[in-house]
């Protein structure tokens, strides 16, 4: 089922665009625990991998989207942050608090969240839209009972205006309801000696390419012109010896002697849509397990989700950028035509199947490096922790002693699924980190 936005919601976020302009108030967020933005972004696991058309690409953008409202949302009750606005591109103006008047932040939080990620899951199932209307009603209720009505409509208000408003922004940004077109028949894959061809997939039947116009969507901060730029791959070549031809024998012997632990690697980071929540919603649950852990409070969390949303976004679409405009081989079909024609990715156990979009660079690479940055940035070097978030499927929980270690691990896990040659998973993590960078180089204090 789609649900639509109404007009009125619409209509009543522009007019709160021009509300006045004032300092935090009230009880400041760092009282509050940040449980209810953790509930959130857990309940989004869950629906990305159960929404139609939630492709990698698609997810980071839900993701950014709900960040960034939870800290619009919440940031008038932070002292000493400010709002994004003219610092993400397009975004210039957003409702604020009323002068005089109570708010009850983690209201506003429940509220604005409830609301964007319905926008961002229109289509998905009944069942998926009454959980969301649960944890609503849940946190709702709880709520309700320690604040006035007065404080309690206000703060409903807010949340919702707030979430239109970035609702209006996204609009405009090219991915608006990507999830319906995810494989536009208007593309025509180049062809040439080097360049991508469509692989076969499980039931044989090759997929078109993959949303080839991401990289062309707006961005949240970083300069596709200007910054992280990502150098061409290694040259074509089908010469033993030649650079190319080295890299693409790495696979190949790689994926011929692959240990039951370079296999269980594979495994546990392929996050495949329908599967699971996709790469960017492991980043995701990451980011979940070490809120957990600090048991962080509300603006923690406003900062955090703002974070990592945002730079899996803009590590998406920078990743299809140079993915189309390099639109390198992979290496199924350069070992098929060049080293052994009946040569295939691992079956050690669950095979791990050849994405259907070009190879340079791995988007696991991009998308770890840039959310391994955010997070070093934010909880330390050294920051030691376990990732859990694949339980529920069998796999046993792995162990990392920095955020740069998961995201190494990450990005060589394509290199053992037959997905992608080292310079793609390296230069990939290089890239990654770069957006990380530029993420957390946002003015989020006033100081």
């Amino acid at each position: 089922m789609i649900r639509k936005v109404t007009l009125l919601s619409i209509t009543m976020a522009f007019i709160a665009l021009f509300s006045v302009n004032v300092s935090a108030q009230d009880t400041a967020t760092n009282t509050y625990s940040g449980d209810i933005a953790i509930d959130w972004f857990d309940l989004q696991l869950e629906l990305a991998q159960t929404t139609p058309g939630f492709t990698p690409p698609v997810v980071s953008r839900a993701f950014a989207y709900s960040g960034v409202t939870l800290y619009e949302a919440v940031v008038p009750g932070m002292t000493g942050y400010q709002s994004l606005a003219g610092q993400l591109n397009g975004l210039n103006e957003l409702p604020q608090p009323i002068e005089g008047v109570e708010y009850d932040w983690r209201v506003v939080a429940n509220t604005a969240l409830y609301e964007i990620v319905h926008y961002m899951y229109f289509n998905t199932s009944e069942e998926n839209f009454d959980k969301m209307e649960a944890l609503y009603e849940e946190w709702h209720s709880t709520l309700e009972a320690e604040v006035s009505p007065e404080v309690m409509e206000a703060s409903l208000t807010q949340g919702r205006v707030v979430a239109n408003a970035i609702l209006i922004w996204s609009l405009s940004d090219g991915g608006y309801q990507g999830q319906l077109r995810n494989f536009p028949t208007s593309y025509v894959p180049l062809t040439g000696e080097g360049l991508w061809v469509q692989t076969p997939q499980p039931n044989g039947a090759p997929l078109p390419a993959l949303q080839p116009y991401w990289g062309n969507n707006r961005t949240f901060v970083v300069d596709k012109d200007e910054q992280c730029y990502l150098a061409p791959p290694p040259e074509y070549s089908e010469e033993e010896g030649t650079a190319f031809y080295e890299e693409a024998m790495e696979v190949y012997e790689t994926v011929n002697n692959l240990t039951e632990e370079q296999n269980n690697i594979a495994l546990f980071w392929a996050d495949d849509p329908g599967a699971t929540a996709t790469p960017p919603g492991h980043s995701i649950s990451i980011t979940n397990q070490v809120l957990e852990l600090e048991n962080a409070t509300l603006d923690t969390a406003a900062v955090t989700y703002a974070s990592i949303g945002i730079s899996q976004a803009d590590a998406f679409i920078l990743g299809w950028y140079y993915k189309y405009r390099y639109n390198l081989v992979r290496p199924l079909t350069y070992i098929q035509n060049v080293i052994e024609p009946t040569w295939n990715t691992p079956d050690l156990s669950d095979p791990v199947v050849t994405p259907p979009f070009p190879e340079y660079p791995s988007g696991h690479s991009v998308q770890s490096g840039a959310a391994a940055q955010v997070l070093t940035d934010l909880f330390g070097d050294d920051y030691a922790f376990t990732d859990y978030t694949h339980d529920a499927l069998g796999f046993e929980a792995r162990s990392f002693d920095s955020f740069y270690d998961f995201a190494d691990e990450a990005a060589i896990s394509r290199l053992y699924g037959g997905i992608h040659y080292r310079a793609a998973i390296e230069l990939g993590v290089e890239n990654g980190k770069c957006i990380g960078e530029v993420v957390s180089g946002l003015n989020f204090t006033t100081d």
